[in-house]
């Protein structure tokens, strides 16, 4: 939802007609990727905090500086905060802002896969270890070899093999490494480098990872999005191009890419038959929600489908102090999915 519409919302009328609730209110969160581990629902949000920092589309006041996991019996069950599961300073090769995280689970080992800005103000993604599911993490010495941009989402597929889907446009980097390498040049403003907008869009990558899901086995590519007629959508399909935001999921054989639109507020679909694509665009998963950032993860859970999201409720619209909610998400008989309006 745009931020000069904030200042206009009855946010307790808003409130009421919201179809969740935020999971936790003690703290602020944003960005879940949900998984079920050995029966239960484990979280991996971001950790919203006010550090001062002003508002700008590079996402400077996105300052987060740690993780906390969050765990659940049950869809309906209370959330509980396992506190702190991995911290900036405890990573070596990372400075500042850790933005939205995702975690897997391999033999019995459980990894958290995390951007953030290194020490050259350039995001990389890293990996960290943990024996228990909420953690304590311990974190590579290195971000993974050749790594960049943000919003890590790790998708393992019925064979055994583990894709990485990641990228972000703006704040997130990802429109500056066009050629192959990081473009420093004009680092105030969020839209260099960006295509022309009867240009394709810029796209998200997606990588296999080692047996050991601690570095690409193979060189990031592009995970193109096709309109009806078969073309890639181009830049100025603002409503429908990929800005950040990756997740996938499985459906009665079928690869739902899902991600969010950005500067547009939507989160939307495509499928393929394939994990690399190309993929096909379908259409809205969720409608605008209050503050400016759409970020979700999708999971099953006993044998239903879920969203699990954030908004600026809590807050009253402070864009970087959001919580996760979580909503029913339904496929039809076709296998699309239904549109969800966050507020009914």
């Amino acid at each position: 939802m745009p931020e000069d519409s904030i200042q206009h919302i009855d946010f307790e009328d808003l409130n009421r007609r919201a179809i969740s609730r935020p999971l936790v209110s003690h703290i602020y969160t944003a960005d879940p990727s949900a998984h079920v581990f050995n029966g239960k629902i484990y979280i991996y949000p971001s950790h919203d905090v006010d550090a001062g920092e002003a508002f700008d589309d590079l996402g400077s006041h996105f300052a987060m500086e740690d993780y906390h996991v969050i765990s659940m019996d049950s869809i309906t069950s209370e959330a509980v905060d396992n506190g702190v599961a991995l911290h900036v300073n405890d990573v070596p090769w990372a400075e500042r802002q850790m933005w939205a995280p995702d975690a897997h689970e391999k033999n019995g080992k459980y990894y958290l896969f995390f951007p953030a800005k290194d020490y050259e103000g350039i995001f990389r993604i890293g990996v960290a270890t943990s024996d228990f599911p909420v953690g304590p993490f311990i974190p590579q010495s290195e971000p993974i070899k050749d790594s960049f941009s943000i919003d890590p989402a790790v998708f393992k597929d019925a064979d055994g093999s583990y894709y990485m889907y990641f990228g972000g446009l703006w704040g997130g980097q990802l429109q500056r490494w066009r050629e192959g390498k990081f473009n420093a040049a004009e680092p105030e403003s969020p839209v260099a480098h960006l295509p022309a907008d009867n240009e394709p869009a810029l796209c998200a990558k997606v990588a296999k990872l080692t047996d050991d899901l601690l570095q690409f086995a193979e060189e990031p590519r592009d995970l193109i999005i096709l309109d009806e007629n078969g073309e890639p959508l181009l830049a100025g399909d603002n409503d429908r191009r990929f800005f950040e935001a990756s997740w996938m999921h499985y459906y009665q054989g079928k690869y739902y890419f899902s991600y969010s639109t950005g500067d547009t507020h939507f989160v939307c679909y495509a499928t393929a038959d394939n994990p690399y694509g190309p993929f096909t665009y379908q259409g809205r998963i969720l409608n605008p929600v209050v503050g400016w950032t759409s970020h979700h993860s999708i999971c099953e859970v006993e044998g239903k489908w879920y969203l699990f999201y954030h908004d600026s409720s809590l807050s009253k619209g402070v864009t970087h102090l959001r919580s996760i909610k979580v909503a029913e998400l339904k496929h039809d008989a076709e296998g699309k999915i239904q549109t969800i309006e966050p507020y009914g």
